[in-house]
């Protein structure tokens, strides 16, 4: 099941508008504590920037949102991003965008579009990360199923992540939460209920 999309890694990116120079910041963060943190050490970084403009989402369900155009054009810089971010279908991080101005005013439009473009260039530098539940399962089967079951990896929902070889075979295997039911009971047909699930727990990965 997915819980939430996030961003890969931490990411940075840099265009120049109308010699003005911005630089985007990007990171994932899960409380507001570590957003703040983030931002400070962004603007600690570039304190001789013009703005530092921020923006963050946090919460699996995206409860907390907070964005700041310091001291740009009321609602030509943070909101954008955060709004962005949003449609992204984005939660749990946070974008600073640097500005370092360049003499040449951009107007409203233009400031909209270099925040946005800036924050979108972090983003896409970053990457996005879909954090989902996801079931392990221990099981033991005779080596006579090893082959066969390596073949029904490529085809059904399960994965293979590693295999011991003592008197019979132990397969970790891994899948998501929702298919579980029905990889158990594939193991039970295929093996004629020789296949024995020694263990099953649950990650959030």
């Amino acid at each position: 099941m997915i819980r939430y999309t996030t961003v890969a890694k931490e990411a940075e990116a840099e265009q120049t508008i109308d010699r003005s120079r911005f630089i985007a910041h990007i990171a994932p963060v899960y409380s507001k504590e570590e957003a703040d943190a983030f931002i400070a050490s962004v603007r600690a970084k570039y304190k001789d920037a013009t703005h530092n403009v921020p923006a963050f989402i946090v919460g699996e369900k995206s409860e907390l949102k907070w964005t700041s155009d310091d001291g740009e054009p009321q609602g030509t810089s943070g909101p954008p991003m955060l709004q962005m971010l949003e449609r992204e279908g984005l939660t749990n991080l946070v974008c600073v965008v640097t500005r370092y101005f360049g003499g040449i005013k951009l107007g409203t439009g233009g400031l909209v579009r270099a925040y946005t473009s800036s924050a979108k260039l972090a983003l896409e530098a970053a990457g996005k990360h879909t954090v989902r539940d996801v079931s392990k399962m221990v099981v033991e089967i005779p080596y006579t199923l090893l082959g066969k079951l390596q073949n029904l990896e490529k085809n059904e929902p399960f994965t293979i992540e590693d295999a011991i070889y003592t008197d019979a075979v132990t397969l970790h295997l891994s899948m998501n939460l929702e298919d579980e039911n029905r990889v158990g009971a594939l193991l039970m047909e295929v093996s004629a209920g020789n296949a024995k699930i020694l263990e099953t727990s649950q990650i959030c990965c």
